[in-house]
């Protein structure tokens, strides 16, 4: 069994400002099987918490840049949490900004 632990780095420097939620839903969006019960607002304050600009677009858009990395996400309506595919794209969305945790087996 793998243990997640969450070393986060922002380019070589550990990022600091994360409280135990934030850690914890880290560690959810990089789980496997890819969760589908978290809920987008522990995501957006995830971003904050990193250092991200986090901006309301059109409709349920939400755009984001963290490191000099841009995405845009759809916020969930009218439920709270983030399908799958979602959760897939926070992930990729924070490798390429450089937000990576470190697995012990």
């Amino acid at each position: 069994m793998q243990t997640l632990v969450v070393e986060t780095r922002v380019r070589g420097k550990m990022a600091k400002g994360l409280n135990s939620k934030h850690r914890s839903t880290l560690e959810a969006i990089y789980a496997n099987p890819v969760k589908a019960n978290i809920l987008w607002i522990d995501i957006e304050n995830l971003f904050v918490a990193l250092g991200a600009t986090v901006r309301e677009g059109n409709g349920s858009r939400v755009r984001v840049a963290l490191n000099g990395i841009r995405a845009v996400f759809h916020e969930p309506h009218p439920e709270k949490e983030v399908c799958r595919n979602a959760v897939k794209s926070v992930r990729d969305f924070l490798n390429q900004a450089g937000i990576t945790p470190k697995i012990d087996s």
